[in-house]
């Protein structure tokens, strides 16, 4: 499967077989990685691998716990609320290995300023995603099936206490990872809905206007020929 087609293919999958991975497949795949590009070569990325269910228990009551709360004081239904809870419970604890992907900013730049403070961390996050990127692939390209899920960011400080994760660990989201049990099908929008070309005339730093002029005299000429 070559690149093309591996990015082309790659699914978000939700059911998975109970088959197990070995961790010498996890950790080929966090090597692919942990090879993602980074702001100033700094890689921010860090992984938390869940691969017994009481772990995964125990973080999906916490993070289940939290959702009912949210959910109630935003006055939402009982039954939807319990549906959601049941739901985000299934996902995280059927599934053979779940990776907690995590951002620290320890080795990232600090700036006097909170402008640029947020920016850096911006950075530190673009690179984490290129990274979770990299793992999905190489996932997806080892005949293994994964799914990002978005809900840590509601809840950074539950999941880190809750795995007892170092306290520069930031929670980004969550990979589940295993062998597919379903199916599924995507489209895309079609590309020049997404995509801007823009056309500017290339005008070199160092040119005089003299040369600018002769240029533009020089364009217009080879059009005529060209005509």
């Amino acid at each position: 499967m070559d690149i093309f087609e591996t990015i082309k293919t790659r699914r978000a999958i939700r059911r998975y077989q109970e088959r197990p991975i070995s961790p010498d497949h996890i950790e080929r795949l966090l090597e692919a990685a942990a090879w993602a590009p980074s702001a100033h070569n700094r890689q921010p990325w860090r992984f938390a691998i869940l691969r017994r269910l009481t772990d995964k228990d125990r973080l999906a009551r916490a993070m289940g716990e939290r959702l009912w709360q949210d959910r109630t004081a935003d006055g939402d239904p009982p039954e939807v609320i319990e549906r959601d809870v049941e739901r985000s419970y299934r996902r995280i604890t059927t599934v053979p290995v779940v990776i907690v992907v995590c951002l620290s900013m320890v080795d990232m730049d600090t700036y006097p300023d909170e402008r640029r403070n947020r920016k850096e961390w911006l950075m530190a996050a673009q690179s984490v995603s290129m990274a979770a990127q990299n793992l999905w692939l190489a996932a997806h390209s080892q005949g293994f099936a994964m799914c990002w899920l978005c809900a840590p960011l509601f809840v950074p400080n539950l999941v880190r206490d809750t795995l007892n994760l170092p306290a520069d660990w930031d929670p980004l989201g969550l990979m589940t990872l295993g062998y597919s049990a379903e199916e599924t099908s995507k489209t895309r929008q079609p590309l020049e809905s997404k995509v801007l070309w823009i056309s500017v005339p290339y005008t070199p730093l160092n040119c005089s206007k003299n040369e600018m002029r002769e240029r533009r005299r020089g364009r217009k000429t080879d059009q005529r020929r060209n005509r």
